[in-house]
């Protein structure tokens, strides 16, 4: 995706990037609720059919989406919002179970939630961060972040065959819990130190761009701003921390043993939240047919794919890596308390059901 859009249209922006991560999963989370109250009352083929027909026309489009000669982003965003409309067929065939804890199914919802929002957080930022932090250019930030998207696959591959052993000695809802910590870890460590500031791009000041800097943060000797000099022949691309970003003039710099670590924390421990938050909602669900809930908690998923790049270029270009990621371990911290306040009602269906019998 972010090859794609950041060399189809040159116009897409980190904003827009957001959009375009997050249109996918907006018509995933229209489609979910509609296609799980669809398997209950049809036949499962009828929906299944729709989504798989949907989805071989989304990818058509989404083939050809650098044929036009303008306006390639948008008919990008359309494709991607219908490839996760169509994307609904892998889920027509879920099972559940009446008689359920809905106090346990909404909690579920909101920890599913909060673990797909923060990792899709963590992938839209990376590229833009890398190029603002360690003044990589486009071509740069796409190959080195691919290389460590890469090896952070490799670690999940790992972990979802450990952590089925570990869950059982330790219980789904420890082991999520002790996920959720590693986590947060990863987006503490995250966190701008020191008084080392990155490296600033001028480039963009040209445009009469002059960031608005609070008072307290005018006085911040020049000599301390490390400057990218702009290229003699200007055909070369401009890297480092754009000055129409007030906070690259302020925010110490996210040193890339930082970063790194951060990835190797947060590629184990997400894999962890999302095994073990789908095994406890098959549970608390039971065995029987009910797309619905199954379809809800894709919304939930989806909604969280939506937000989070949004929310992520939004707080990130206007009050940098700071105020976004406090608000993550703030966000991962809630989703702590959601499920110490649950916690004990978090079990399987036949265990309920087996108390409520006694």
């Amino acid at each position: 995706i972010r090859i794609l859009t950041l060399f189809i249209d040159l116009t897409a922006d980190a904003s827009f990037l957001g959009w375009i991560i997050s249109s996918y999963s907006l018509g995933q989370m229209i489609a979910s609720p509609l296609f799980g109250l669809w398997s209950n009352y049809r036949p499962r083929r009828e929906p299944l059919l729709v989504s798989i027909a949907i989805s071989v026309a989304a990818n058509c489009l989404y083939a050809y989406v650098h044929l036009p000669t303008s306006h390639n982003k948008y008919y990008m965003l359309v494709a991607r919002a219908l490839v996760g409309f169509g994307a609904e067929s892998d889920y027509v065939d879920q099972d559940a179970q009446g008689n359920i804890d809905q106090v346990a199914v909404v909690a579920t919802n909101i920890l599913f939630f909060v673990i797909l929002f923060v990792f899709a957080v963590f992938e839209t930022i990376a590229t833009p961060l890398t190029m603002d932090m360690y003044s990589w250019t486009r071509k740069e930030a796409v190959f080195y972040n691919g290389i460590i998207l890469g090896a952070i696959g490799i670690e999940s591959v790992i972990v979802f065959m450990v952590v089925k052993v570990i869950s059982k000695k330790t219980g789904e809802r420890a082991t999520l819990y002790g996920g959720l910590l590693i986590i947060l870890v990863g987006f503490f460590i995250l966190l701008p130190w020191g008084k080392k500031l990155p490296n600033i791009q001028w480039e963009d000041i040209k445009n009469n761009s002059v960031p608005r800097i609070i008072f307290n943060e005018m006085f911040t000797p020049l000599w301390k701003l490390q400057t990218t000099q702009l290229p003699s022949n200007h055909t070369a691309e401009p890297t480092g921390c754009s000055v129409v970003q007030p906070w690259c003039l302020y925010t110490p710099l996210i040193h890339l043993a930082q970063y790194i670590t951060s990835d190797i924390l947060i590629g184990l421990g997400y894999p962890v939240c999302n095994v073990m938050s789908y095994t406890l909602y098959s549970k608390i669900l039971g065995p029987k047919p009910q797309g619905i809930y199954m379809g809800w908690l894709t919304a939930s998923g989806s909604g969280a794919r939506i937000l989070g790049p949004v929310f992520v270029s939004q707080i990130y270009t206007h009050f940098g890596p700071r105020w976004a990621f406090s608000l993550i371990c703030g966000i991962i911290i809630f989703s702590l308390l959601v499920l110490e306040a649950a916690y004990k009602r978090l079990t399987a269906f036949s265990v309920r059901y087996g108390m409520m019998q006694q």
